[in-house]
């Protein structure tokens, strides 16, 4: 792990817990729908509220989602784990407990590795386990009361516990983003954070270098990466000043307010033994047998980490990019597709991971919807790579054709399939009409050259003193003078050997 950096001299320790909703059509223990949007209380079957006389059935699909994500992080797959009554009073639990997993969980381990910035982390995972979700608290639109929605009560989830290895709310930003990404790569989950599909419990602490980990508080319910950054970063220093002034941290759940930027105390943080965990009486063991796991195995998609490694070694992407260009399952699909193209893996890389992501970050928008398609940013790159535009000139040509695309409506279908207009017969037209064509013709050139010599013989004379400052200085009015159109690289060959 990367050495810590120390805030006002203490050390930030963070472990994540993050409810992954899975992306099941029913429920965990019954056949009600996990559809979102559908109106208060019309998807809470007897199951899911424990009525006298009704008994929970596993959904299969669930387990398999959960050996999924346990084979992804190089986990221990449980051959048996237990689910057991996690018991607490709240008005939106309606059966007065949740069934959960605590002594032993389906997945036992593993661990998650990614970026800040160019340098690689690793988090380790402690477990994932499989429980039901409660239902919802609304305090809005009933004059002045509460009301009950229990439709997302019995919805099934994923509970991932990292290990307490993130030092900084960046690294646990980014973190969150690759698990993020994994589950939806994998298929087990929408991701849809607004809609609570995929929600983050900050758990932050903080110490001096050396000393026992300090008394944590848990930050619940975090549904954007940016505000888990603000409520982490508001918290540690909330609490460094707690300490400063003499005061101890009291252990408590906390939520974030992100109009204020603040956070604060819900409630005092209960301890397992507070929950009286005791296996469900209504449930058996849950076995999984050898052959359920290889088949599952046989099922699963190429991992991220496996196509990162491919990238490396077959594409010769730096390790950082082929991170980068598996971020997520549409990034790849984008990157081999321009690849396929005709396109140079490295520069399809620095394409995506700079001009693309810059648009796609200030418009909102996904990869798979964006105005230049894999096959149009491989016809322009292919257009850098033959001479016949400049690095500078293709960022004009790009301009163009994203703006262009997004006035008429075009968009990228799921396999990139019949893109007529991406092509280099397009890339060509905005070249031609814009006047951007490159001088590649060697005698043109050459005459040009003469012309700068001549003009400029203290430049040569300082060049052959061994000035090589003087040489930028003569492709700089080669260059002007022939309106930034030359080649460059054509400009720097010629001269040197004009030059001697």
């Amino acid at each position: 792990m990367p050495t810590s950096k120390l805030i006002r001299g203490y050390e930030v320790v963070i472990g994540l817990e993050n409810h992954v909703q899975l992306s099941t059509q029913s429920k965990i223990f019954s056949g009600s729908s996990t559809a979102f949007g559908a109106a208060p209380n019309t998807q809470a079957s007897p199951v899911d509220l424990a009525l006298p006389g009704t008994l929970p059935v596993l959904n299969r699909a669930a387990v398999e989602r959960a050996i999924r994500f346990g084979l992804a992080v190089g986990a221990k797959v449980a051959p048996l784990s237990i689910f057991a009554r996690k018991n607490y009073f709240y008005p939106d639990l309606p059966k007065g407990y949740q069934i959960s997993q605590f002594e032993i969980p389906v997945v036992q381990g593993g661990a998650v590795e990614f970026f800040v910035g160019d340098v690689k982390h690793k988090v380790n995972l402690t477990r994932a386990h499989l429980e039901e979700d409660a239902g919802k608290s609304l305090h809005e639109d009933y004059h002045g009361q509460s009301g009950i929605d229990l439709n997302r009560a019995g919805t099934p989830l994923l509970e991932i516990v990292s290990e307490p290895d993130m030092r900084s709310a960046q690294e646990a930003a980014e973190y969150a983003k690759t698990l993020h990404a994994l589950v939806m790569w994998l298929g087990i989950c929408d991701g849809n954070m607004q809609e609570g599909s995929f929600r983050c419990d900050v758990n932050v602490s903080v110490r001096k270098p050396g000393e026992p980990f300090g008394t944590r508080r848990e930050i619940k319910n975090l549904n954007s990466f940016r505000f888990l950054v603000d409520a982490v970063n508001y918290e540690v220093n909330w609490q460094i000043d707690e300490i400063e002034d003499g005061r101890k941290i009291q252990q408590a759940t906390v939520l974030y307010n992100p109009d204020t930027g603040e956070t604060r105390a819900m409630r005092s943080k209960e301890d397992s033994a507070d929950y009286r965990y005791f296996p469900d009486p209504d449930l058996p063991p849950l076995v999984i047998a050898p052959e359920w796991v290889e088949r599952v195995k046989g099922e699963m998609p190429e991992l991220p980490s496996v196509m990162a490694a491919r990238f490396e070694s077959v594409d010769g992407l730096p390790a950082y990019d082929a991170t980068m260009m598996t971020q997520s399952l549409a990034t790849a699909r984008y990157y081999e597709a321009a690849k396929a193209a005709g396109a140079t893996p490295k520069l399809v890389a620095n394409w995506v991971m700079g001009e693309i992501s810059k648009r796609l970050n200030a418009s909102g928008a996904e990869i798979d919807t964006a105005p230049v398609g894999p096959e149009l940013l491989a016809a322009l790159i292919i257009r850098i790579k033959d001479g016949t535009i400049s690095n500078n000139a293709a960022k004009e040509v790009f301009e163009f054709l994203w703006t262009a695309s997004e006035a008429v409506g075009l968009s990228l279908d799921a396999s990139y399939a019949d893109r007529a207009i991406a092509d280099l017969a397009r890339v060509d037209a905005v070249i031609e009409a814009k006047g951007l064509k490159q001088v590649s013709d060697t005698g043109a050139i050459e005459a040009i050259l003469d012309e700068v010599l001549a003009a400029n013989q203290k430049s040569v004379d300082e060049y052959r003193a061994g000035k090589d400052k003087a040489f930028n200085a003569l492709v700089g009015q080669a260059m002007k003078a022939t309106k930034g159109k030359a080649n460059p690289a054509l400009v720097n060959e010629l001269l040197k050997k004009k030059l001697g």
